[in-house]
């Protein structure tokens, strides 16, 4: 049975943004000619596209940002739930309530008579739940197919976690990694392309990838969010050697390794000052 609680304060307010979003996007179907074009399959690509910016501002930790990218997102939710309602097959009461209920379900140890011990707990009984809810004959059925590789790799590492098939010690996982890295070695050591079997190469440094995110797993790093930050870390230094470079009257093309690794380590020490003048803050 669900608890009643106090209304926040401004929920109110909450819920009467939330219809305003609605009322503006019935007269936006209504009267604006691209809104009208709209299709779920139009939509999608869009969607996928604020995602990312959505992650992209959470990562720079700019929350004016986020409250905008967050905006962005929930118009397309709600715009989906427009088209279906036009349809007749759902509107977004719909989607709310199912989503409500299924929360509920997936939370026995606060709606029902569960107990859990510890997050490990809360999230093996999700994950069980879930199977059972969906019917799925595999508790990797859940995985959906078009996630990015690195992201792919971690759920389908959780789910299996979910169903107690995990390594104990971190030990055990880095283990797991030298055994791999070292594979890749031996399949790689050829100096002669020729000679290399590219195949069981690439396969092999699959496996040391996989490897790797489970271990980030273990070790409580993301590691899709990790590789973003390397990304976004090098190109800021790559950006400086190019600037740099050009006000001193050296073309790229025209330079060595050396020279640039110059400008280099001088990104690099900028980018620990910077750090440390924001640690002192």
């Amino acid at each position: 049975m669900e608890t009643q609680h106090a209304m926040p304060p401004r929920r109110a307010e909450q819920l009467a943004a939330f219809g305003r979003l609605l009322d503006v996007l019935e007269r936006l179907r209504a009267e604006c000619p691209w809104d009208q074009k709209q299709t779920m399959q139009s939509l999608r690509h869009l969607t996928i596209e604020e995602t990312y910016e959505l992650s992209d501002a959470i990562l720079r930790d700019d929350l004016a940002d986020v409250k905008k990218e967050l905006g962005d997102v929930m118009l397309h939710l709600t715009f989906y739930a427009k088209i279906a309602a036009e349809t007749g097959h759902f509107d977004i009461a719909d989607v709310l309530d199912a989503q409500c209920e299924k929360l509920i379900f997936r939370h026995p140890h606060i709606y029902g008579d569960t107990v859990v011990t510890s997050e490990e707990d809360v999230k093996r009984n999700w994950e069980q739940l879930k199977l059972r809810e969906k019917g799925n004959s595999s508790v990797l059925g859940g995985v959906p197919t078009s996630l990015p590789a690195l992201v792919k790799a971690m759920r389908i590492q959780e789910k299996a976690r979910g169903a107690g098939f995990d390594w104990d010690k971190p030990e055990q996982v880095w283990k797991k990694v030298q055994e791999e890295l070292a594979e890749f070695g031996v399949e790689y050591a050829h100096a002669d392309p020729a000679q290399r079997n590219q195949e069981q190469a690439a396969a092999e440094f699959g496996d040391l990838l996989f490897s790797l995110v489970n271990f980030a797993r273990f070790a409580g790093i993301n590691p899709e969010e990790a590789l973003e930050r390397t990304n976004r870390k090098f190109i800021h230094r790559f950006q400086y050697l190019e600037t740099e470079s050009a006000r001193d009257g050296h073309r790229l093309a025209d330079m060595t390794l050396v020279q640039m690794d110059m400008y280099w380590e001088q990104a690099k020490k900028m980018n620990l000052k910077k750090q440390e003048n924001e640690n002192q803050k």
